[in-house]
C-alpha cells in the first residue's frame, strides 16, 4: 500500500498576477514561484496536450501573450486553470506546479528548442 509522503510541499498562497499573465503560488516549504502563463499554457497536464504517451506530447505554438482566465479548485489537490484561447481541461496538481516552478527555466528552454524544431514560434498558433 502506497502512502503519500507528508513531506510533499503544499501551497500556502495562490494569485494571479493583475495582468493575467502569471500565477503566484508560494508553498510550506517555502518556496514561491511566478509561473508565466504561457509556460502553464504549454505545459497544460491535460491530454490535449500531453497525450497518453511521450510520442502523442504536443508541442502549442503562439502562446506568448496567453492570458489566466479562471483557477478554480479541484479537490483539495489540485486547480484547474482556464486560458484566454479556452483550453481548460489541465488539473494541475500542488507536486506538478511546485515541480513546474523548481524547473521553469529548464522547461521554457525544452519548450523553445521543440518549436524550432517543428517548425513553429511562440506567436503564432500551431501544433505539432
Amino acid at each position: 500500500m502506497s502512502v503519500p509522503k507528508a513531506s510533499a510541499a503544499w501551497p500556502v498562497e495562490i494569485r494571479v498576477a493583475k495582468d493575467r499573465r502569471a500565477l503566484h503560488v508560494a508553498f510550506d516549504d517555502g518556496q514561491s514561484f511566478g509561473l508565466s502563463a504561457e509556460l502553464l499554457r504549454v505545459t497544460s497536464p491535460s491530454a490535449e496536450v500531453q497525450g497518453h504517451s511521450e510520442a502523442q506530447r504536443k508541442t502549442v505554438g503562439g502562446k506568448r501573450n496567453v492570458t489566466i482566465l479562471t483557477v478554480d479548485p479541484v479537490g483539495n489537490y489540485a486547480v484547474r486553470i482556464g486560458f484566454d484561447d479556452m483550453h481548460a481541461t489541465g488539473i494541475y496538481s500542488w507536486a506538478f506546479l511546485h515541480d513546474l516552478g523548481l524547473n521553469a527555466e529548464r522547461r521554457l528552454q525544452d519548450y523553445f528548442v521543440d518549436l524550432q524544431a517543428k517548425g513553429l514560434d511562440r506567436d503564432r498558433p500551431g501544433v505539432r
